[in-house]
């Protein structure tokens, strides 16, 4: 998955860039993604996921194990 956070789904969006004279042209909103190991407790082992900075305060509100498995329901991720 190219440029997709693996916890919430977020993806580039298209808009516009706008300029003084109000002439449009089109342009990419990205995601903050960063490719971050995290300490998998049930399984001592690290997951390596491709999240963004909303995804991983995500992790620290609601924990590593029912984030994945709320991922995987919602079908972001397969396996971890």
């Amino acid at each position: 998955m190219a440029r997709v956070c693996q916890v919430t789904g977020k993806k580039r969006v298209i808009g516009n860039n706008v300029s003084h004279s109000k002439r449009r042209t089109k342009r990419e909103f990205a995601p903050n993604l960063k490719v971050k190991r995290f300490w998998l407790e049930e399984e001592n082992r690290f997951v390596t996921l491709k999240v963004s900075a909303a995804g991983m305060r995500t992790i620290n509100k609601n924990g590593l194990a029912a984030t994945l498995k709320a991922a995987q329901e919602k079908g972001l991720i397969d396996i971890y």
